[in-house]
């Protein structure tokens, strides 16, 4: 760009050049600087809407790869060095506890043959905080769902996770861990961890509920839904007789699973709740998706403070609640009392009803063991339609006071207790997971091309050319090393934006021509 000066008054001087958009000094640090706001609040911004935005407010134009790389530092910036905060494990893991009582985390290592080495490598990390556990133990249900989910981006492993279920059958997430894969070993040491902070022993009576084999066959899924939802020994048995005479193979399968493990009918009722899938598991790992791609630490906070949020906002709809009762329970008991005004209780003279609706539909309800033959009520501990014709007042206010222990916030970075352990945590080796989508797109033969053979084939069309037309100017090249032709006038060698009216002289003689003849 030439500079141009015109003088205008009495010494003042006045640009005359063209404004040109394309300014060296704007490079990908200098954009980053610019960028880490947006890309702070909206991670997921795409590079096109980062080019136009920045192109309005200065005026300037940037490549879509330049963007790229300016909008890599920014999220690098924003969410924190790779590898730099397995250094900071430790000092995490103090500052959580500081702020947190009753946190326990549990850091495991490489096992290092060599003591005077001052680095470790990274294996897994369990955290418990303090809060959840205590808030456990205090709405007490033994229930307890596990699961486990990937890692994505450079931080590669697992998630493993568990989950119970709050007095409104809403999720309660009491621990989890980073593990470097789904295996016995980690699920064992991660079981073991859980064990100690719940003070868990041989004669413990928790539930515990992970995903199993899917069926793909409808009809194989509504009869082991039938079989597992049913809660009476009749109705058990004949849809296992039903899916006997349907598909033998499948009934002596199932048959062999225990049914107190997956059958309704076979609860004993302890863990206080009638669920049969591990949904409340699958909901968790819905809420950590947009955490499993960022840095160990940055994925950790991500957990934490979801888990602080969730405890406010399940605070703020208790408070919403009107009655003695909380939200789940006030729907079931509403439902069953509709359906209690259909039957007819007869007393027997002691603590005993029987209770009789349509659809030949009889059980016997016992008041004094708060009990019904349809085992309803000794599931999920609220009465069944047969207890309400008999009893149709309660007074348990089911309050939840699994919710009076809230996670603490924590310190920045440069706040954070400093650990004395002498040896630095570095990061695992990185190993492509199996079964991963891949995020670029794939070349074609075109782009594989190494860089050598484009420039020997654009040397040898050049040369030819040289051949042919001596003197004249070589022609422009598309990028499959074809001769270019002008869109304007229709002349080879350079295209419609460079052209400057080499044919135009022709077009308009051979226009006039054509109109004479037209005439």
């Amino acid at each position: 760009m030439h500079l141009g000066l015109r003088r205008m008054g009495i010494g003042i001087l006045k640009h005359t050049c063209l404004q040109s958009r394309k300014i060296r000094a704007c490079i990908a640090t200098f954009l980053a600087k610019h960028i880490t706001r947006q890309v702070q609040s909206n991670p997921t911004v795409p590079i096109q809407s980062l080019q136009e935005d920045f192109q309005q407010t200065y005026s300037v134009g940037i490549s879509k790869h330049k963007m790229f790389r300016a909008k890599a530092r920014a999220t690098k910036n924003v969410v924190g060095d790779y590898s730099k905060q397995y250094d900071l494990l430790r000092d995490y893991a103090l500052e959580l506890q500081s702020t947190n009582p009753n946190t326990i985390v549990t850091i495991n290592v490489v096992s290092e043959p060599n003591p005077n080495l001052a680095i470790r490598q990274f294996n897994r990390i369990y955290i418990c905080l303090g809060p959840l556990k205590l808030g456990f133990k205090a709405g007490m249900r033994d229930l307890l769902g596990l699961d486990g989910t990937f890692m994505k981006g450079h931080c590669h492993g697992k998630i493993l996770i568990v989950v119970s279920l709050d007095s409104n059958n809403g999720i309660y997430p009491l621990a989890y861990a980073i593990v470097e894969s789904e295996n016995i070993a980690s699920w064992k040491w991660f079981l073991e961890c859980l064990g100690d902070d719940l003070e868990m022993g041989s004669n413990s009576n928790f539930t515990f509920i992970s995903d199993r084999q899917k069926w793909r066959v409808r009809e194989f899924k509504e009869f082991i839904w039938r079989c597992a939802t049913s809660t009476t020994i009749q109705e058990f048995q004949s849809t296992m007789r039903e899916l006997d005479e349907y598909e033998m193979a499948a009934h002596d399968w199932l048959n062999q699973i225990p049914p107190m493990h997956w059958a309704r009918r076979h609860f004993t009722g302890r863990a206080i709740s009638d669920v049969l899938i591990n949904n409340m598991c699958e909901v968790l790992n819905g809420k950590l998706e947009k955490g499993r791609d960022k840095p160990i630490i940055t994925c950790l906070e991500f957990i934490r403070e979801y888990l602080m949020k969730r405890i406010c906002n399940v605070v703020k709809e208790q408070r919403k609640c009107q009655g003695p009762l909380i939200p789940t329970a006030t729907k079931l008991l509403k439902k069953n009392e509709q359906q209690a005004a259909e039957y007819i209780a007869r007393w027997n003279g002691g603590g005993k009803y029987q209770v009789a609706g349509p659809w030949n539909d009889q059980h016997v309800v016992d008041i004094n063991q708060m009990t019904c033959t349809c085992r309803k009520w000794e599931l999920i501990g609220i009465p069944c339609r047969h207890a309400i014709a008999t009893w149709s007042e309660m007074t348990d206010n089911g309050e939840m006071v699994v919710y009076d222990f809230k996670v603490e916030p924590i310190k920045g970075t440069a706040m954070w207790p400093k650990s004395d352990c002498p040896t630095r945590i570095i990061p695992p080796p990185y190993h492509k997971m199996p079964n991963m989508p891949k995020k670029k797109r794939r070349q074609s033969m075109e782009e594989r091309m190494s860089q050598k053979e484009k420039s020997s084939q654009i040397e040898s069309v050049i040369a030819s050319q040289s051949q042919t037309q001596g003197s004249k100017e070589v022609e422009k090249l598309s990028r499959k090393f074809g001769s270019v032709t002008c869109g304007k006038c229709k002349q080879k060698g350079h295209n419609k934006r460079t052209c400057k009216g080499q044919g135009a002289g022709q077009q308009e003689g051979g226009g006039t021509n054509e109109g004479h003849g037209q005439e």
